[in-house]
């Protein structure tokens, strides 16, 4: 991986950490100014981080449009489209096999997780 790369995913990850660490602390924490330290510090930006059903909506979304992408790559391919090769309709394929698989396993964790809180005692 080239120096450049490296840079680029460092500072994607580090975007991503900033707007994760927006979202620190409960609303009636940053209401009150109960907040000290760092989460104080992310809680008092004027942007806020996207709601978790906002996160797993966008999931889901790049997943629908890999699928369908894919799908026209193929439909391309089959039609005769000049400029589309086999190789390329594969790759795009199983990207979307692979994002759709991780879906349902997230899925999966989340319909587990709910199960176990569910079955607590209180």
């Amino acid at each position: 991986m080239s120096n450049m790369a490296i840079d680029s995913v460092l500072a994607q990850i580090r975007s991503l950490s900033a707007q994760a660490g927006a979202g620190a602390g409960s609303p009636v924490q940053r209401a009150a100014g109960t907040l000290s330290g760092p989460a104080a510090a992310a809680a008092t930006g004027s942007a806020q981080a996207p709601a978790f059903g906002a996160l797993l909506k966008q999931g889901i979304d790049a997943v629908n449009s890999s699928q369908q992408s894919a799908s026209a790559l193929s439909d391309a391919w089959e039609r005769g489209t000049p400029g589309v090769d086999l190789a390329k309709v594969m790759v795009e394929s199983q990207k979307a096999a692979v994002q759709f698989r991780a879906l349902t396993e997230v899925r999966n964790r989340f319909v587990s997780a709910y199960q176990d809180i569910m079955n607590m005692s209180i």
